[in-house]
């Protein structure tokens, strides 16, 4: 395990808040966790290193960093018992690397805390921007917490609460990742209406590259196994729409 500093060079160019976070790189390919961290020091972030599953939640534990890069391939035990560890511990936001384009691997790492996906091979300026845009929601849900929305809204037998963040179906809680949260609100916000994969991006991820749709699909379905796979209406090649009652 290895920490490293940012450079002035890349710090330049972004915001001093940027600057000073951490981010936990967790990989065990010596040539693919050298390019993620000298990317995301060039983005002005102080990055840490950890090559197993052991390493990694300590380092979570004694770092505190405010995002972690994971791959789910690693000695020890793998990226998915890492991110349960961590989360345990404290929320922290996961952006998750699969070797395999395996859609279960995705849900699962999705159902222990993950907040998005990346399957390799990718692009270092693809992988950048995710964890800048994992960082905005987590200002956003800061700023959302200290001036939350009232009441709660009321679907049938889904309940939302903005001010907590909590979800209920039928009088019982559903957890739910801070993605999936915002992802059902987006589409509670105009229930019925058909939103595209495009504009989920654009609302929930804050992505504008098309490229993306497959990591709104997989969250989908996340979110369908939570609160109920009738509750979320596909409208192929379009995009989702939530299901409510007849009014």
């Amino acid at each position: 395990m290895e920490q490293t500093h940012t450079s002035n060079n890349g710090a330049a160019a972004h915001s001093t808040a940027s600057a000073q976070r951490r981010v936990l790189v967790v990989e065990d390919d010596t040539t693919i966790v050298d390019a993620i961290s000298a990317r995301l020091r060039a983005e002005g972030f102080l990055v840490q290193t950890a090559t197993d599953g052991p390493a990694a939640v300590d380092a979570a534990e004694a770092w505190q960093p405010d995002l972690m890069v994971l791959d789910i391939m690693l000695p020890g035990f793998d990226g998915l018992e890492v991110c349960r560890r961590v989360q345990a511990q404290r929320p922290v936001p996961v952006l998750m690397l699969t070797a395999r384009d395996d859609e279960t691997d995705m849900l699962v790492g999705l159902g222990v805390g993950a907040d998005d996906y990346m399957t390799k091979p990718f692009s270092m300026r693809e992988l950048a921007a995710r964890v800048h845009v994992l960082l905005r929601r987590v200002e956003r849900a800061a700023l959302a917490a200290v001036t939350p929305r009232s009441g709660i809204l009321r679907l049938g037998e889904l309940e939302i609460d903005h001010a907590q963040r909590r979800v209920r179906v039928r009088s019982e809680d559903v957890h739910l990742t801070p993605t999936e949260f915002d992802l059902l609100v987006c589409l509670a916000n105009t229930p019925r209406a058909v939103l595209s994969r495009e504009q989920l991006l654009a609302e929930v991820w804050d992505w504008a590259d098309a490229s993306g749709t497959r990591t709104v699909d997989s969250h989908i379905k996340a979110l369908r196994r939570k609160i109920g796979a009738e509750r979320i209406r596909t409208v192929h090649g379009v995009g989702y729409a939530l299901e409510t009652p007849a009014p």
